[in-house]
Parts: structure tokens; C-alpha cells; sequence
């Protein structure tokens, strides 16, 4: 179960997501904060797995509170969730340890997806966000560590335009076994399915 914490004050936009995640069975609220010093005991009470962290809040800010507990707990992931579409805004976050970047305007689903891709290692970043904020080559070796061993070898072929059932065959192993790698790798990467995973191996001049 992920347990995820909220820093916000609009609480239509909590009870909005509240009510996604109500019939989600693998996350659940483990409680709100309206200001930074207020989530900061919650974290430390409650432990959460991912915080949904606003920028702007009263006596402590997002930026400083998301540096406090990423440093202070190591299993605690930051998705920032906010107004400011800045590019200082977002290399501020990043640089505090924010894993992950939305902004409120974003569909509820893609909140979700952001709340699984950040606790299973992976980034997420809202797809208005320009790129190259974080696209740093640091930011990029991070990506490449997520994946296994198994997992870049199948994105080199991936890159070399081979089906799953040419991977299969390659690999001496099922079908099912190179989709679920597939599966795994969107999620680490923050993609949306198989047509982005593609792209990713295209683009990305790894060594694999």
C-alpha cells in the first residue's frame, strides 16, 4: 500500500483527490497538511511513502520542507503540486529532491500515475513542463540506474526496432517475461505506454 500525504490548502482539490484514490487498492491518504510545518510533523509521525507537495504554503515553504525530508527520509518521495510552471520553480524543487513535478491543472488519473511512477523509483515530470529544466546529464544517468541489467538490454533492442516475440526469441525467454520488462520500464520512466518507450530508446544514446 502507498501511503501518500497531502500539502494543500484548496480542499476541494484534496477532496477531489481523495475521491480518485478512494477505490485504488494499492493507495491510500494518510493525511492532509494546510502548511509546511504542518507536514513536516506528519511526515515524521506518519511516514509517508509520497508527499504531494504545494510550493507556496505558509510558515515553511514546499522548497524548504521538501529539502528537510528528503534529507531526513530517505524513503519519503516528493511530487511537487502546484501553480508555478517557472523554470526556476521546477529547478528548485529538483534540486531540493522532488522526484516528480505537476502542475493542479493536471487530470486527476495523471496524479495517480504519478504517485506510482515516483514510489517505484521512477520520475514524472507534467508534460507542459519544458524538458530541458531537468534534462541534465545527471538527471539522465539517474534514469539509466533505474533500469536493470535485463531491462537495458531488451530497451538496445527495443532500439533496434525489434518485436517483443524477436525479443523473446533473442533472449531464450517468454513473451510475457519481455512484457512485463516493458511494463516495468515505462513505469521507472515515467512514460505512457509502448509508443514513448520506443521513442526513448530511439532518442537516448546510451550504452546500454
Amino acid at each position: 500500500m502507498i501511503k501518500v500525504a497531502i500539502a494543500e490548502d484548496h480542499q476541494s482539490l484534496v477532496d477531489g483527490i481523495n475521491l480518485l484514490l478512494k477505490y485504488e487498492d494499492d493507495v491510500t491518504i494518510i493525511g492532509t497538511a494546510n502548511d509546511g510545518e504542518a507536514l513536516l510533523e506528519l511526515a515524521l509521525k506518519n511516514s509517508p511513502d509520497v508527499i504531494l507537495m504545494d510550493i507556496k504554503m505558509p510558515k515553511v515553504d514546499g522548497i524548504t520542507a521538501t529539502k528537510r525530508i528528503c534529507s531526513h527520509y530517505e524513503n519519503t518521495k516528493v511530487i511537487a503540486f502546484t501553480m508555478f510552471d517557472q523554470a526556476d520553480a521546477v529547478k528548485q524543487m529538483i534540486k531540493a529532491g522532488a522526484k516528480g513535478y505537476l502542475l493542479k491543472n493536471s487530470p486527476l488519473e495523471e496524479v495517480l500515475t504519478a504517485i506510482r511512477t515516483v514510489h517505484a523509483g521512477g520520475t514524472f515530470f507534467d508534460r507542459s513542463i519544458d524538458a530541458s529544466f531537468f534534462n541534465t546529464e545527471s538527471t539522465l544517468e539517474t534514469k539509466k540506474s533505474l533500469l536493470s541489467k535485463s531491462e537495458r538490454e531488451i530497451l538496445k533492442l527495443i532500439g533496434q526496432g525489434k518485436t517483443t516475440s524477436e525479443i523473446a526469441t533473442a533472449r531464450f525467454t517468454a513473451v510475457s517475461t519481455v512484457e512485463k520488462h516493458r511494463k516495468n520500464m515505462i513505469r521507472k520512466l515515467g512514460l505512457s505506454g509502448k509508443g514513448e518507450l520506443l521513442r526513448y530508446a530511439l532518442e537516448k544514446k546510451y550504452d546500454f
